[in-house]
């Protein structure tokens, strides 16, 4: 009392605004729960939002609608089990140890390697309660299962030889494996997935619903692929798109659910492909770009992704390029997260963006793909601002020896569906960025010989 009795009027108020402060500095910083839903070969022109109507995607669609949408996102990698690793940890894929497929061929080179943190890891150490719903494909051995990489829960498959159909195939649950023969493989994770929001409702959580479709084999219910004969599509093409569309029910189902339990407010979604079409599967449109799977050009990289948190950010485009390798620090930055490991982040945080800055950034961003131990002359690219050097795409089998191909280069500005090499034209920028990538394969390469 003899304190107060001492102050002024005004210093009586600013002195009980202080001792206000320690409480509001310890109130807990909010944590949204976090779905990060993966498709798998996804081409960009299967969502029918980009297709004029080719396809029946409705509620991707709307979660478009409502979310921000990056119309130049990349994948870190032409194929699947690097694309991942890159995404799950915010590292180049070379430096997690998956660089290539086929993870019973390549055990070595298909397994993330102990000292990487991934997603799953930075989330339960938060706090967060964490599950993975589908496909795993970084590490065939126990060790290297979601489990052992900071996952609570996992209800999916190791490895593709689990799903030798969508109408049969095994998943592991708690280490369980168990045998399905009487349902759908997408519309049995979908379902999962909802189940995993339901248990985890009252806590914060992180769900990775990592779905397989429309990833071989080409399997889809026949009511289903009806509509799309009809169309004049043929049975391969039909079947991929009632896949496809499969997913977008599944998806509207989990959407809808977090409507129902009052939760999408809080709750951060996010939706991507791991890269482009297979070109083993039947040619389909896909907006004209150059490339499929397995190729660093665009049409083997270029993703969708789209971001939706309702009450923070207002849907819209950006156009700046942002990649896979960006996911892991962006959400830190979002949902408040620590990352204890020396490892350092090859991305960068693209939370400024969601937020609404328009600043734009002309960092390179590289890629790499051949089967087996990498070789950097084969099949890689860096792009620097409008941009993009290519070493050309050889084969997706082995490569036997380094490629002397000479390099590409094209303005994607100008030339989004790169037609026309202009390394002649500029041959000191092809000689520049071609330092730029040797100077970096040299680098993640050193980092994947680690121990």
């Amino acid at each position: 009392m003899r304190i107060a009795n001492t102050l002024s009027p005004g210093n009586l108020f600013l002195f009980l605004l202080l001792l206000q402060i320690p409480c509001l500095a310890e109130e807990p910083v909010p944590k949204p729960n976090v779905i990060l839903i993966l498709a798998d070969d996804l081409a960009l022109g299967d969502l029918s939002f980009l297709n004029e109507g080719l396809t029946r995607t409705p509620h991707i669609d709307r979660l478009k609608s409502e979310s921000i949408w990056f119309s130049q996102a990349y994948s870190a990698s032409a194929v699947c089990a690097p694309a991942r690793a890159a995404l799950l940890t915010g590292r180049y894929p070379h430096r997690t140890g998956v660089v290539t497929l086929n993870q019973i061929t390549y055990p070595n080179m298909t397994s993330l390697k102990k000292d990487e943190v991934t997603l799953g890891n930075i989330f339960q150490q938060n706090g967060y309660k964490t599950g993975l719903i589908g496909k795993w494909h970084c590490g065939l051995n126990p060790e290297h299962h979601p489990y052992q990489r900071g996952f609570d829960e996992f209800e999916g498959f190791i490895n593709h030889k689990d799903v030798p159909s969508y109408f049969r195939y095994r998943l592991r649950m708690n280490d369980r494996i168990e045998l399905f023969e009487d349902k759908y493989l997408t519309t049995d994770l979908g379902e999962r997935a909802i189940q995993f929001v339901r248990r985890h409702r009252e806590e914060p959580f992180f769900l990775h619903l990592a779905h397989y479709a429309p990833h071989r084999p080409i399997e889809a219910p026949e009511d289903r692929v009806t509509p799309y004969l009809k169309k004049g599509f043929s049975e391969e093409i039909a079947t991929v798109y009632a896949m496809v569309e499969i997913m977008d029910e599944t998806i509207g189902q989990l959407m809808a659910e977090l409507d129902r339990l009052n939760l999408s407010g809080n709750t951060l979604v996010i939706f991507a492909s791991d890269n482009g079409p297979d070109p083993v599967v039947e040619s389909r449109f896909n907006l004209e770009l150059r490339g499929t799977k397995y190729t660093i050009h665009e049409g083997g990289i270029r993703v969708p992704l789209m971001i939706r948190w309702t009450d923070h950010f207002d849907p819209g485009t950006r156009q700046q390029v942002v990649h896979f390798t960006d996911i892991t620090p962006t959400l830190m930055e979002l949902c408040h997260l620590k990352r204890t490991c020396e490892l350092p982040l090859d991305g960068a945080s693209f939370a400024p963006l969601l937020r609404g800055d328009t600043t734009k950034t002309n960092r390179p961003l590289y890629w790499q793909w051949n089967r087996g131990v990498p070789r950097y002359t084969h099949n890689a690219a860096i792009r620097e601002g409008d941009w993009k050097l290519v070493r050309p795409f050889v084969t997706r089998n082995l490569p036997k020896q380094d490629s002397d191909q000479p390099p590409l280069l094209f303005h994607l500005k100008s030339d989004p569906h790169e037609q026309d090499n202009l390394a002649n034209q500029h041959p000191g920028r092809v000689t520049r960025m071609q330092n730029l990538l040797e100077t970096w394969a040299l680098a993640v390469e050193e980092s994947r010989q680690r121990p």
